[in-house]
């Protein structure tokens, strides 16, 4: 008889064998992290409670019977299931900030943290303090929240039509001790919005095309659709807001759109609005700027 293949008894060696694991059942990566390394390990962290910049030596930790069945519940609901990370641990990350999330919401992946720092600012006057921004489609709350974090001056605006959407941005806002400063709205876009003059204007909106929903990995099927789906084009929602954003931009304003694979669909369908695509270090260069100059004169 073929001798029985011997269980992981230490974290190092569940590790080794949750990777082959997300190979075997062809689990989609993206939502959390890009390797199964790196999202299996933060998921034994995190499962057993132990500090996300553990040492090496963490790996040579033996599991007691209690911790190897809450272990291999996790990675069942993750590869068997297909329940994305984020929503298993109840917490998604975006550089340092931490964020909660839950099945209501979108799980917060996005360049504009790679993005706000330097580059966003760098289209806006450098004589000009940044006064009011708002981050529409807000899902979590956590673009809004790294907008009052990067413009510290700023009153801040996050918009969202789902109102359990909205919810988990409330306590977001409120966890990261930013309620006076980031007002919450429910809104379709900006229809419901009172008017004000903005610095910029910046969404990830729902931008996959309808007919593709149904070919998204299992993982992203388990997000909300309407955080997804962007209509026949991708584009629905970047119409409406482009449109309106014509009367809610300051004359020096911009809108900065993060757009994934609909980027050849937006140059074009608006080329008279020059978008601007900036570089990321990954070189999806999928996020653009469009300046208030050309909106103005855009019959749209």
């Amino acid at each position: 008889m073929a001798a029985r293949a011997k269980s992981p008894a230490t974290l190092g060696e569940w590790l080794a064998h949750a990777i082959k694991l997300y190979a075997k059942h062809d689990s989609a990566l993206g939502q959390v992290a890009t390797s199964a390394h790196d999202e299996a390990l933060y998921l034994l962290l995190h499962t057993l409670g132990l500090p996300m910049d553990s040492k090496p030596v963490v790996l040579k930790k033996k599991l007691t019977a209690e911790e190897t069945a809450r272990v291999a519940e996790v990675f069942r609901l993750r590869l068997e299931e297909h329940v994305p990370a984020a929503y298993l641990t109840r917490e998604a990350w975006l550089g340092e900030h931490r964020f909660y999330v839950d099945e209501r919401v979108i799980i917060p992946r996005s360049y504009f943290l790679e993005l706000l720092p330097e580059q966003i600012p760098q289209w806006l006057p450098a004589n000009k303090p940044v006064k009011r921004v708002v981050d529409v489609c807000t899902g979590s709350g956590c673009l809004a929240i790294l907008l009052a974090h990067q413009f510290p001056d700023a009153k801040v605006d996050a918009v969202e039509l789902s109102t359990d959407a909205l919810a988990v941005a409330k306590f977001n806002v409120a966890e990261h001790g930013l309620a006076k400063r980031v007002k919450l709205f429910h809104s379709d876009v900006l229809e419901a919005v009172p008017v004000a003059k903005y610095d910029l204007i910046l969404s990830n909106p729902p931008y996959v095309p309808t007919r593709e929903l149904r070919d998204l990995p299992e993982e992203f099927k388990n997000e909300p659709q309407m955080a997804l789906d962007g209509g026949k084009d991708g584009l629905d929602i970047v119409r409406r807001l482009l449109r309106q954003s014509r009367e809610r931009l300051q004359p020096h304003g911009i809108v900065a759109l993060e757009v994934g694979q609909a980027k050849p669909a937006l140059d074009q369908a608006f080329p008279e609005l020059d978008p601007h695509w900036l570089h990321t270090e990954d070189g999806e260069d999928c996020v653009c700027v469009i300046q208030a100059a050309r909106l103005v004169n855009w019959k749209g």
